[in-house]
């Protein structure tokens, strides 16, 4: 018995193609069928990308932390000048941060490196307790921010060298919606707590506001030793006060906020898209290489021939032809730097050949504008010693010094091919270079090179070591009377601390007997 029912039509997948199939008719014609359309898979929908704050998790003891490292820097930095106050707040900042890493599930041990920098950024800030040049604390501070930041992040990162070395001020402007975010999201056993501890400090407060005027109404010792400790309340302070909360507070979140999010590692460097021909870079290094061996060997001459060689050949005594090209030779010093490099960057290394010439090129450049660097030490050096000593030409020839010392560290990145570790070695020695600069009291050593210069000549500049800072004080003795108290009288003006700006070269300078004038100053 046959089936009634119609046969089924199979269907076509949607994402198969039927191939057209010639069928015979009979007659001329063929009829082609026609191909199904291929229908498109839905779109997958991809969910959104959410912004680092909102998935990295607030750690409960950020915000106690910020509050700490904000009221210590409220009330123990001394904004305008060094003092024992910045090394204070670094050391609670150090430790603030610290204890939010560590109470972290996640957290991981400190690396040695990371120890270092940390150590350098608190060195660079304890400068300020036993040195008062403002321009060597500014160096020494700016310094300390970027070992902290490169403390804080710990290995290269993929941002780059220049992220690693302001990672956390960058990060605390980022920190904000983390801050608020991750407020809000507090759990209510952790809000009931930070409840109870506002409420203690603002108890603790309301005490002191009642029982400090009542004791100090009560003893005169007792109210001039909070005379001493409390400064005045103005608008300028309390300015002073809310800047300094912000700003350290504000840094002390973008570090624990890099640590709780840290950067991805550095990979390995990338390869150029085109790297240029031995005869591209070859051809520049070596006419620079023909031309310093030529400039080379003309100092050498001048150095041997004298002073008597100069004034025949320039006309010029040797201490002005030591004045002359100073500022050239420190420009041709780091735009070298800067074709040194980018050769390394941009040359092949590929085959033996090609690392042979980059080593051999490049390492005979470096040398070259080594003697190059020293010869514009020396010209500065007999500059200074025939018209004196100051921080200017002292500050730029410590910078000369230390690109010397940044041909050196080439050099070694030279013999290796190898310049990832290059960024960070750098920072590391001006970072030696700055405590060395602070540890050889660099006013001191200019105010003893100008007296030194005042036993030969009789001549000196009493104007200008009044404008120094208390750090040429134990110098001054070798001057004679009245001459010393002249320069004394100047510094001894400027030596007032409170607490928080204690300063031990300050401190010495206070405790020395004031000084008496016999004769007016403008007589010198």
């Amino acid at each position: 018995m046959t089936d009634p029912s119609p046969p089924v039509a199979h269907a076509t997948p949607p994402d198969v193609a039927v191939p057209d199939v010639a069928v015979p008719t009979g007659g001329s014609s063929v009829a082609t069928a026609e191909p199904k359309p291929k229908i498109p898979e839905p779109m997958l929908l991809r969910p959104p990308v959410l912004p680092k704050s909102a998935v990295v998790p607030l750690p409960p003891a950020v915000l106690p932390a910020m509050g700490v490292a904000g009221v210590a820097a409220a009330a123990m930095l001394p904004m305008d000048r060094p003092g024992v106050g910045w090394l204070l707040v670094g050391l609670v900042v150090t430790a603030a941060v610290y204890l939010v890493h560590r109470k972290t599930r996640s957290a991981k041990k400190f690396s040695p490196a990371r120890v270092l920098w940390a150590g350098a950024a608190i060195v660079l800030l304890g400068v300020g307790t036993f040195r008062t040049s403002g321009w060597l604390f500014a160096l020494c501070v700016f310094a300390a921010c970027v070992a902290g930041s490169l403390a804080v992040v710990g290995r290269r990162s993929s941002h780059g060298f220049a992220y690693d070395m302001l990672a956390v001020p960058l990060e605390a402007l980022r920190s904000l919606p983390w801050i608020m975010r991750g407020t809000a999201k507090l759990r209510p056993r952790d809000a009931a707590k930070t409840n109870r501890v506002s409420i203690a400090v603002a108890i603790s407060v309301t005490l002191l506001a009642v029982f400090v005027p009542l004791l100090a109404g009560a003893d005169e010792a007792f109210a001039d030793l909070l005379t001493n400790l409390m400064p005045d309340v103005n608008g300028p302070t309390t300015f002073r006060w809310l800047f300094a909360f912000g700003l350290v507070g504000l840094g002390t979140v973008g570090a624990c906020y890099v640590l709780a999010a840290p950067p991805a590692p550095a990979g390995s460097p990338k390869r150029p898209r085109r790297q240029l021909d031995r005869v591209e870079w070859a051809l520049p290094v070596g006419v620079l290489v023909a031309l310093f061996t030529v400039f080379v060997a003309v100092q050498f001459v001048a150095l041997f021939g004298g002073d008597a060689y100069v004034l025949q050949t320039s006309g010029l005594r040797y201490s002005d032809y030591a004045r002359t090209g100073f500022h050239q030779l420190v420009a041709i010093t780091v735009l070298t730097l800067a074709v040194i490099s980018t050769a390394l960057r941009w040359a092949p290394k590929e085959t033996a050949g090609d690392r042979a010439w980059l080593r051999g090129l490049l390492s005979g450049l470096s040398v070259l504008t080594l003697v190059i660097v020293a010869s514009a030490l020396g010209r500065m050096w007999t500059y200074q010693q025939a018209y004196g000593f100051t921080v200017l030409r002292l500050l730029v020839e410590a910078a000369e010094l230390w690109l010397g010392v940044l041909y050196l560290l080439m050099l070694v990145a030279l013999i290796r091919l190898e310049q990832r570790w290059l960024p960070r070695a750098v920072i590391g020695t001006a970072v030696a270079g700055l405590v060395t600069l602070a540890a050889i009291n660099p006013e001191g050593f200019i105010a003893d090179r100008n007296i030194d210069r005042f036993e030969r000549t009789q001549s000196i500049d009493i104007a200008y070591l009044r404008t120094l800072s208390s750090d040429v004080v134990p110098t001054l003795a070798r001057l004679p009377e009245p001459i010393r108290a002249c320069v004394l009288v100047g510094i001894r003006e400027r030596v007032q601390d409170t607490w928080w700006e204690w300063n031990s070269a300050r401190s010495y300078a206070r405790s020395l007997p004031y000084p008496t004038l016999s004769e007016p100053c403008s007589r010198f």
